[in-house]
């Protein structure tokens, strides 16, 4: 679970936001796939569940002005357990803060286990990568080893026929 939060800042807060400040939201997956997409717009939200594993990006982009303008962005970004909204739960639920710090507490723990399962996994793979590129690394090495022997050995058979064909040997 992924939410996140953008708005325009406003540099003078005694004035409104100019029209001409707007801008383009995109989101975007590791392979590319658009999440959100958003076109003119001041402040904006987006919640989206990560299919793919990786880094998502976002891109603000300000359309062209004359004169240039520049803006800054506030930008929130949660994934994971910090992403629920727990006020709400604990409102709809009719429960204490107590209970909801627990509820936390068990999500972190549950994200925690899995994250470990996830990196028991990854590392079995690396193991088996290892593994994997130390036995082509013998073959490699062994077969190496006897195609220098044979090579020295044609040389001293090379030799020992040019020595005998000159006679000195």
């Amino acid at each position: 679970m992924t939410v996140g939060n953008y708005s325009i800042v406003n540099p003078n807060e005694a004035l409104h936001l100019p029209a001409s400040h707007k801008i383009y939201v995109t989101v975007t997956s590791p392979k590319g796939h658009s999440q959100h997409h958003a076109e003119n717009v001041e402040s904006g939200k987006f919640v989206f569940t990560a299919m793919e594993s990786g880094d998502y990006t976002t891109c603000f982009v300000s359309p062209g002005f004359r004169p240039p303008a520049k803006f800054a962005v506030d930008f929130e970004w949660k994934s994971g357990v910090e992403a629920k909204d727990w006020t709400t739960i604990a409102k709809r639920g009719q429960i204490n803060m107590l209970e909801v710090e627990v509820r936390k507490l068990l999500d972190v723990t549950e994200s925690i286990h899995d994250e470990m399962f996830e990196l028991r996994e990854r590392e079995r793979e690396m193991q088996e990568l290892n593994r994997s590129t130390n036995s082509r690394m013998a073959a490699l090495s062994l077969l190496s080893f006897v195609f220098t022997l044979s090579v020295a050995g044609l040389q001293l058979w090379h030799l020992k026929s040019f020595l005998e064909r000159k006679k000195l040997l």
